[in-house]
């Protein structure tokens, strides 16, 4: 999630746990532990990819952060003493570094909470930035700066309406799930691997991505919608056109679980991560060839691609869509706009 929430999740996690010790201090040191896994970031590990495979790795595991926070406890103790004991800041200490990596946990990309033993841990049940999570938490963190007497009942109160919001996004994922698995029954996309993820900022809308060898079909779905049939479009996933792959294109693979398309684009050969999303705007995509002056392909470290910007006539569209107009299609266009080239899943289906 984005640091804002997390430096908030971290205040009211620390507020609440402090209970009548809670002061403006001890929220400011929760927003501080809150973000502190993130710090990964300024790690550099030689390029764009290997930079986003491993952040949310060691810094997120809770075989890190829990001798971490009792170190880091041990310290705060000894150099500036508190009014807890050290088993209570020890706890409150862990509770919002660790709080990070759960919370992260439900997003699409996952954390690797328990690194170095298993790869990512990812429901896929929250956009990375949701604002229907977050306003509770800052409001409340806000407010019992204003009412500090009451300052750990206002984080419950936050964190409550936060933990309900994120236990929805739970049940909203299953039932999308449910729609999914219904369409494809009996379909030759039945045993084909699936992607679900909300699209930006809600619950409502959810992005399908379904592979199918060289092609992939992806849909909307709002949990507004009259109809719960999803209108798929089948678009080119294409193939690495060589024999051999690049380490960091396998490692992009694996990061993935192969939701990776791949392209030719005049001298260059891209991939490009199909998970995170809508329509054309897929902001992770990178360059791991180049074919020189004799045609031959030379391979080196690989370079991020920007993202196209997002076009302003696809916002409105975006909404629409999330209010249950099926008329728009998962490329953001209206049917009476947009001519359809590609087929539904369904009728290519029917069509045998």
């Amino acid at each position: 999630m984005d640091s804002v929430t997390q430096a908030a999740l971290g205040a009211a996690v620390a507020g609440l746990i402090a209970g009548k010790k809670c002061s403006p201090k001890v929220l400011l040191a929760g927003a501080a532990l809150g973000t502190l896994p993130d710090l990964d970031v300024l790690i550099h590990y030689g390029d764009p990819v290997s930079d986003m495979v491993k952040h949310r790795g060691f810094s997120h595991s809770i075989f890190v952060l829990l001798p971490f926070s009792w170190l880091l406890a041990l310290v705060w103790q000894r150099f500036k003493p508190t009014v807890f004991s050290f088993m209570h800041l020890w706890f409150l200490v862990a509770a919002c570094l660790i709080t990070h990596p759960l919370l992260d946990s439900f997003t699409s990309y996952g954390t690797q909470l328990l690194w170095p033993l298993s790869a990512s841990i990812a429901v896929s049940s929250i956009f990375i930035i949701d604002p229907i999570y977050t306003v509770p938490l800052v409001v409340m963190v806000l407010a019992s700066l204003l009412w500090r007497e009451k300052g750990a009942k206002l984080c419950g109160i936050g964190l409550g309406l936060s933990s309900l919001y994120l236990a929805w996004s739970v049940v909203a994922l299953s039932m999308v799930e449910n729609r999914v698995e219904n369409q494809l029954v009996g379909t030759p996309l039945e045993a084909q691997p699936v992607f679900i993820a909300p699209t930006p900022l809600n619950t409502v809308l959810w992005r399908i991505v379904v592979l199918d060898g060289d092609t992939y079909w992806e849909g909307l779905t709002s949990l507004l919608d009259d109809n719960p049939h999803i209108d798929f479009i089948a678009k080119d996933r294409g193939k690495w056109p060589l024999q051999d792959k690049p380490q960091h294109l396998l490692m992009l693979e694996q990061f993935t679980q192969d939701f990776v398309k791949y392209q030719h684009i005049e001298n260059r050969l891209t991939a490009t991560d199909l998970r995170l999303g809508v329509a054309q705007y897929l902001p992770f995509s990178f360059q791991f060839a180049q074919q020189n002056t004799g045609h031959e392909w030379q391979f080196g470290l690989p370079i991020a691609i920007e993202s196209p910007n997002v076009r302003i006539k696809h916002v409105p569209a975006l909404w629409l869509r999330l209010l249950g107009n099926q008329a728009i299609d998962a490329n953001l266009c209206h049917e009476a706009e947009c001519p359809k080239l590609e087929r539904s899943a369904q009728a290519a289906i029917i069509a045998g």
